[in-house]
């Protein structure tokens, strides 16, 4: 009987080792497409401030240009 018990037992953590480690991988993949879709959002935000500041440094040399031609004017 001790021995029935035993291989019951072997048998029983043998088979939560490999579930354990099936939900392990099933929540490494998950959070790997989390991640990845962190680092898109990232990058999309970077992508729209760069092109942010460009549109101000291209609004401001425009600015600067009008001013420049308005104070040429009124000499």
């Amino acid at each position: 009987m001790d021995l029935i018990q035993f291989a019951i037992f072997i048998l029983t953590m043998v088979g939560a080792f490999f579930w354990n480690r099936s939900e392990s991988r099933s929540d490494i993949r998950h959070m790997d497409t989390k991640l990845e879709s962190t680092r898109e959002l990232v990058r999309a935000i970077h992508d729209e401030m760069k092109d942010f500041h460009s549109t101000l440094e291209k609004q401001d040399a425009n600015f600067k240009a009008h001013l420049l031609a308005f104070h040429e004017k009124t000499k």
